[in-house]
């Protein structure tokens, strides 16, 4: 969903590789090296992770640290000895959620899930390595849907699904601010237009709204307003990795982004 987005914002900086699994396994790190030093490129944008939040509760856990932790911090190896400037995203689940007026770059990561734990590793490692890098967290990716098998499935097509049958069911806690993943691909593209210090930033779309006001806004927007609406907490649903109940990242950097519910709008117009 990101990684697409990425290439249409870059496209006109320079020669895009755009590599999928078929192109490269970054699990095998000795492909990835050899790839890499063959390409030489100047900046390297790590757009995959893995993010079935449960499944890294219990029978992916040790996938899920590999690929958001050992992963990351193998490519910003690579990148400090070859002198390639690194951008990797992270999320707002290496926080704990008891915050409630949000979380600033300068905050100290305090992840409650097994994912969250995988996204600090990474993030750990990153900043071990010594590259030179962009370390971007950000949250509640939607957009047009990957073009990749493997791409996940977003919140709001998940919603549009479920309102076409006419039932949904919403999550009425757990605050954050859903993010656009081409206006996230824009903004990480400033990053080096605006020449900013390398470092950590929070990149998400303004404001901030439970799964179930982002859900009522996607029906409203779709024009499925005669949808039922059934809530219920997050605490109450049978799931395996805790989630922070308010893990709204705001930046102290750079200006703000527009609106959720505008990009929203957007995107469903298209």
């Amino acid at each position: 969903m990101l990684g697409q987005e990425l290439v249409k914002a870059f496209a006109d900086l320079g020669e895009i590789h755009a590599w999928d699994k078929e192109e490269v396994d970054l699990l095998r790190s000795e492909d990835t090296s050899g790839k890499i030093t063959a390409l030489m490129p100047d900046i390297i944008i790590n757009a995959a992770a893995y993010n079935d939040v449960d499944k890294a509760e219990g029978a992916d856990a040790e996938l899920a640290k590999t690929m958001n932790g050992n992963v990351v911090g193998a490519l910003a190896d690579i990148c400090e000895i070859l002198a390639i400037t690194f951008v990797h995203y992270s999320s707002d689940y290496v926080f704990d959620g008891t915050k409630r007026d949000g979380y600033v770059e300068t905050d100290q990561p305090n992840p409650i899930s097994g994912y969250g734990e995988s996204k600090h590793l990474g993030e750990r490692l990153l900043r071990m390595s010594g590259a030179e890098a962009y370390l971007v967290r950000t949250s509640r990716l939607f957009g047009p849907p990957a073009s990749s098998a493997a791409g996940k499935t977003s919140f709001v097509e998940k919603v549009l699904e479920a309102g076409r049958r006419g039932e949904v069911t919403l999550v009425d806690d757990e605050m954050s601010s859903p993010t656009y993943a081409p206006d996230l691909a824009k903004a990480t593209r400033r990053l080096f237009d605006e020449k900013r210090p390398f470092g950590i930033y929070h990149i998400t779309n303004s404001g901030a709204c439970t799964w179930l006001g982002f859900g009522k806004k996607t029906l409203e927007l779709a024009g499925l307003g005669n949808v039922k609406i059934s809530t219920i907490s997050g605490e109450s649903l049978e799931r395996a990795a805790k989630r922070p109940a308010f893990s709204v990242l705001k930046s102290t950097k750079l200006p703000a982004l527009r609106s959720w519910e505008a990009a929203l709008a957007e995107y469903l117009k298209r």
